[in-house]
């Protein structure tokens, strides 16, 4: 059989590709992991994804935009029929809609008090931020309480309302996404990129919450790393291993840089 009659029954990564919307990085590396490895390979050795192969890339795609970690995938995947598969991800698209019609309803309530001009309450940061929220606020306190940096913050966000959290919570987003691009991108921890990027994170607190100082900022970065739950965000939340630790050194060099200038 030559290389173009095996094109008829299977695909190159660069037609799989184009014909997915999945680029050919990601395809390498699911097949580098194992997620998904092409099943033939054509008589120079290409390597070429059947039907059955699509099927199962259909599959990790789903999962992927439910946010479903990769190795939760690679479990998923090893039972179940494709039937299994599509109540599987029809449940859980079902589940997203209903939290997204929770955080629509959160908006609107954000709105209504905007225009009254109302502070946000406890039941409205568990609404928008999740029930842990109290826990994360209850540890803050006992480790900061007594400084003036908490007292600072205590003061400047009492009179927030919902709209001001919806607008921290997105800036913040913003900015943990970028740290997880530029970590990708394989910039240093000491590169110019990855301290401008940490640094946003330190004026995201200034601007919202307190003064924070170089060496209040490696205080919150050796957090990062010494809390396994925050490591957790970090490193499993946007899916790379080391981000934590990389955020942490970006902070470290940052505020050698800040307090040089």
């Amino acid at each position: 059989m030559t290389e173009t009659q095996e094109a008829a029954v299977a695909y190159t990564v660069g037609q799989v590709a184009q014909e997915l919307g999945v680029t050919v990085r990601t395809l390498h590396h699911y097949d580098r992991i194992g997620l998904l490895v092409p099943s033939e390979r054509s008589t120079s050795g290409y390597r070429l994804y059947t039907d059955a192969d699509l099927e199962r890339l259909a599959h990790i795609v789903v999962y992927r935009r439910l946010e479903m970690p990769l190795d939760e995938i690679a479990r998923v995947l090893e039972s179940g029929d494709a039937s299994t598969h599509l109540r599987r991800q029809r449940d859980a698209v079902i589940a997203r809609l209903s939290e997204l019609n929770e955080l629509v309803a959160a908006i609107d309530n954000a709105l209504e008090k905007t225009m009254a001009d109302e502070p946000m309450t406890t039941e409205d940061m568990k609404q928008l931020f999740g029930d842990s929220i109290e826990e994360y606020q209850g540890e803050a306190q006992e480790r900061w309480g007594d400084t003036d940096a908490w007292k600072e913050s205590q003061r400047r966000t009492k009179g927030y309302t919902k709209a001001d959290w919806v607008a921290i919570k997105a800036e913040a987003d913003q900015i943990q996404e970028h740290l997880a691009q530029v970590f990708k991108g394989g910039a240093a921890a000491d590169s110019p990129e990855a301290m401008d990027a940490v640094e946003a994170h330190r004026a995201h607190m200034n601007r919202w919450f307190m003064t924070v100082s170089p060496e209040f900022h490696r205080c919150l970065g050796d957090l990062y790393v010494s809390d396994p739950r925050y490591t957790a965000t970090y490193d499993e939340g946007f899916e790379a291993p080391g981000l934590a630790q990389w955020v942490r050194d970006a902070i470290y060099a940052s505020s050698d840089r800040a307090e040089q200038a």
